[in-house]
């Protein structure tokens, strides 16, 4: 079978990929795009949109719940798992035929759904959903395949049929009592969702606190919001052993600081990370290295050990953001098609758990401040403290920022408040542009505003 000759071909149509795809098809290449089953890759259908969809469902159930508060009477509110899952698929189809229809509207970009992998130098075949084989030959390849959840190899628990991140999305009925593996930002979110849909909800940590990269104080205040609304957490518990299935009853054994002790629920989550998606992909047809999680080891500009290939978004091991991949585009689109002056070197990330209230973060946690031996000042305010806050019945939270002492810039902060990303936002803007932090102190906010919270945080 003859290659077909293009000049990119990217295997995974993730936000990255997806985006660069179009943007050198764009610019008058020709260029394949292969994606295995996912149109728009998973923010679009397993992770960020359809999680946070049903984070909204959450917090209107909450609001449902505290009407009397606000002077409403609202009697016997209740989650309809079913109708909540439609409302997450409608949000999702309409997102992803959006998607469809900007790959078929742009000329010179043929899409594919198949499975890719590497048959020699810079060599893809691909087998087609449709049925099928194509072979393609670029000097040019992007790789981004994503993750998917890992599942660790504890006794019995591959057996028990666990819920992932993916599947837990496809429920059809509410579990009675969630039990969750993992205590970071997936395990956060589900419990609080799962909660306030009516569920018991059980979650295991192994590390001492919940949010492992956050500070202590912070991961506190969390478990604090989470214990308040009725979740048992189990912190420095690891799990032997599962016996049951998820679905029916299932028992899962813990040992840690309390002994040993056994917790049954009627489901199990497991949400301990993700793992690499790059098994399949035969990348050593290629000569691409690999590391010993399987993720691709990439450069400054996102660049293998193969010269012309490129390994971006959750597939070469990085912060696994959806805005980072999309930054991964513009890096790799820098290198292709300007002068290829943009780099990930010293790239200011921030994210948001989507928990209620938020944390939004970005910048040093005051723990990496003290590794670096950095000197800073520290400012804290509880959230109780914006009157936005309080108008709104939001009073929950904190608000944490680290100052450099020196300069007065704002090495980092963690915002545990109503909509507490979008005031990270204004934090990190400041910071992009290295603003003394009495910027945000004195600047003039509108009031009532969540964001003049920074008036009072750094007062």
């Amino acid at each position: 079978m003859a290659d077909e000759r293009v000049d990119l071909i990217v295997v995974g149509g993730g936000k990255g990929g997806k985006t660069l795809a179009m943007a050198y098809a764009s610019a008058g290449h020709k260029v394949v795009m292969i994606e295995r089953a996912m149109v728009g890759g998973s923010c679009i259908n397993v992770a960020c949109i359809p999680t946070k969809t049903m984070v909204g469902s959450a917090k209107v159930m909450e609001m449902a719940r505290r009407a009397k508060e606000y002077g409403i009477k609202i009697d016997h509110p209740f989650a309809e798992i079913s109708s909540v899952i439609d409302h997450k698929s409608s949000v999702v189809h309409t997102m992803r035929e959006m998607v469809r229809s900007q790959f078929l509207s742009t000329s010179g970009l043929e899409f594919l759904m198949g499975e890719a992998r590497f048959i020699g130098p810079k060599r893809v075949e691909v087998a087609l959903q449709e049925g099928g084989v194509r072979q393609f030959s670029a000097d040019r390849i992007v790789v981004n395949t994503g993750t998917q959840p890992a599942i660790p190899p504890i006794q019995g628990l591959k057996e028990s049929n666990p819920l992932t991140s993916i599947s837990l999305l496809e429920i059809d009925h509410l579990p009675k009592h969630l039990v969750i593996m993992g205590g970071g930002y997936v395990g956060c979110e589900f419990a609080q969702i799962f909660r306030r849909f009516g569920s018991e909800v059980t979650v295991i940590q192994h590390g001492g606190h919940l949010l492992s990269k956050e500070d202590e104080d912070v991961a506190a205040e969390v478990a604090n919001l989470l214990k308040a609304e009725g979740i048992t957490i189990y912190l420095n518990s690891a799990v032997q052993k599962v016996a049951g299935k998820s679905g029916n009853e299932i028992k899962v054994t813990l040992s840690g600081a309390q002994g040993t002790k056994e917790v049954v629920g009627s489901h199990l989550l497991v949400a301990i990370g993700r793992a690499s998606n790059s098994e399949g992909l035969n990348l050593a047809a290629t000569g691409v290295a690999l590391d010993k999680r399987g993720f691709i080891p990439v450069n400054e500009k996102l660049e293998t050990n193969i010269p012309g290939i490129y390994a971006i978004g959750d597939a070469n091991g990085g912060p696994q953001f959806t805005h980072v991949s999309l930054d991964d585009y513009r890096v790799v689109r820098s290198q292709l098609m300007e002068k290829g002056e943009r780099t990930t070197h010293n790239r200011l990330i921030p994210y948001t758990v989507f928990l209620d209230p938020e944390l939004g973060r970005v910048g040093l946690t005051e723990k990496e401040a003290r590794q670096r031996g950095l000197k800073y000042r520290l400012f804290k305010v509880p959230a109780a403290v914006i009157p936005r806050a309080r108008t709104l019945g939001e009073t929950k939270g904190m608000l944490k920022a680290l100052v450099d002492e020196a300069t007065g810039e704002v090495l980092g902060c963690a915002i545990l408040a109503a909509e507490g990303g979008e005031v990270m936002g204004a934090i990190q803007v400041a910071m992009l542009g290295k603003l003394h932090y009495t910027a945000l102190r004195d600047g003039i906010f509108a009031h009532p505003t969540l964001v003049e919270s920074l008036n009072y945080l750094f007062a």
